[in-house]
């Protein structure tokens, strides 16, 4: 379950301009910490460096 919402997270940062935080909310999380720790803990990056990777 965790994958599916990283990947989740992948395709938005990278498909929408939605902010990080609009991410977040969308994807069922309370705070920004809680998907930054999963999300750095799986692919070694923050959300913020994953999307500048891409632009």
């Amino acid at each position: 379950m965790r994958e599916k919402l990283i990947e989740k997270a992948k395709e938005a940062l990278t498909g929408t301009s939605l902010s990080i935080t609009e991410i977040v909310y969308q994807l069922g999380f309370d705070y920004l910490q809680s998907l930054s720790k999963l999300f750095k803990s799986k692919s070694k990056v923050s959300p913020v460096a994953y999307r500048h990777s891409f632009s």
